[in-house]
């Protein structure tokens, strides 16, 4: 009898109320809102490449039921909204991973790699551990003037990634020349651009992208910016959706619609045919989330030579690169990668050039290419093939 009691403690579950009702809080009631149809099981990419898929529906449960336990697999999401686009109750599945994950910092329960994340968020203003007062390096030799908006019509917005990263700087190169040959009168903030906060909120500390989003809305109210455009979808998408409603004195584009305004209105012409064909990868935060499919295809219609090729899973079913969520600073092991096997969707296309808009997707999709060198092709940012046409 004993041992019976002592087997049934240790399968015993407490629900936690307090728990439930936190959630229902952070999530705006979306986590009651699950019926618990498995579709985001079904839908996450996780189940193309792990024998154990993600069991998106489970973590909705267990939060429904108020338990919250060490879960490894809560950080495995990407944040890539693929759920989202086919969930029949419409529930903002993102929203309630993020509440999910707010709740584990505060239990302390947390992956390894992102503690130090979000230090060096708050003591380098930047989440790649890299010191601020290189933020501007990239652009030396570029006459980038710091935005003033009585001349400038646009802040260029940089991020983290393409202030720091070697090979995201190169997309934020390609873009500033663009921009200069199109006679596009813009300026930067130089080492004084602030973090955007994105990361924090992906990784689900809220008060803490909070807190960055207000410094970051006041330096733009200080700094008279009314219209800014972003490298990163990331940037773009936390700029429209997450900051304070009253910060909203200014308007953001991603590069890619900015660019695609300029053609309309005969700013931009591309005058080098580049003669290859390309197939375009949408970045998850740029088109399902922020739901901008055309214009950098637009873009890369507008340049003679250029015919365009659509893999299988485009648009709307586009597979996720798997660099969001804040999986850019957690170890994804090799053949468990999206973007393995987006480099074979795109090899299926017979294209050359395999383009995005993401520098998240341009080093996920290149980190995979390596790994399959049998892959004749190239990973250019959309803004790179647009450098080269002119």
């Amino acid at each position: 009898m004993p041992e019976i009691d002592k087997q049934a403690e240790r399968e015993t579950m407490l629900l936690d109320d307090a728990c439930w009702e936190q959630l229902v809080e952070l999530t705006n009631g979306e986590v009651a809102l699950c019926f618990q149809c498995g579709v985001c099981t079904a839908t996450c990419p996780w189940g193309a490449v792990k024998e154990q898929p993600l069991t998106v529906r489970r973590l909705i449960r267990q939060a429904q039921l108020g338990l919250q336990r060490e879960n490894g697999n809560l950080w495995l999401c990407t944040t890539c909204a693929q759920c989202e686009a086919l969930c029949p109750r419409g529930v903002n599945i993102i929203q309630v991973i993020r509440a999910l994950r707010t709740v584990a910092w505060q239990h302390r329960n947390t992956q390894e790699g992102l503690p130090s994340m979000l230090w060096s968020m708050f003591w380098n203003d930047n989440p790649w551990d890299q010191p601020p007062s290189q933020r501007n390096a990239w652009s030396k030799g570029l006459g980038i003037p710091r935005f003033d908006p009585k001349q400038h019509e646009i802040l260029f917005y940089i991020g983290c990634t393409s202030s720091y990263d070697n090979r995201a700087q190169q997309i934020a190169v390609a873009l500033t020349r663009v921009l200069q040959r199109a006679g596009v009168n813009f300026g930067t903030l130089g080492e004084e651009e602030p973090c955007c906060g994105e990361a924090a909120l992906s990784v689900g500390h809220e008060e803490y992208f909070k807190e960055l989003a207000w410094q970051t809305a006041e330096v733009f109210r200080r700094r008279g910016v009314s219209k800014l455009i972003t490298v990163s979808p990331h940037c773009y998408e936390v700029f429209t959706n997450h900051y304070p409603k009253n910060s909203h004195i200014f308007t953001t584009q991603h590069y890619s619609q900015y660019l695609a305004s300029l053609l309309d209105d005969g700013r931009l012409e591309f005058t080098q045919a580049i003669d290859q064909q390309v197939t375009f990868q949408d970045p998850c935060y740029l088109g399902r989330i922020g739901g901008e499919y055309a214009a950098p295809r637009k873009v890369l219609s507008a340049i003679p030579g250029v015919q365009l090729l659509e893999m299988e899973l485009s648009a709307d079913e586009s597979l996720c690169c798997g660099g969001g969520g804040g999986r850019m600073w957690l170890e994804t092991p090799l053949g468990e990668r999206f973007s393995d096997l987006r480099i074979k969707h795109a090899e299926k296309t017979g294209a050359e050039l395999l383009a995005t808009a993401c520098p998240f997707c341009v080093t996920c999709l290149e980190d995979s290419l390596k790994s399959q060198p049998s892959i004749r092709m190239q990973v250019l940012d959309v803004v790179e093939i647009a450098a080269r046409a002119l």
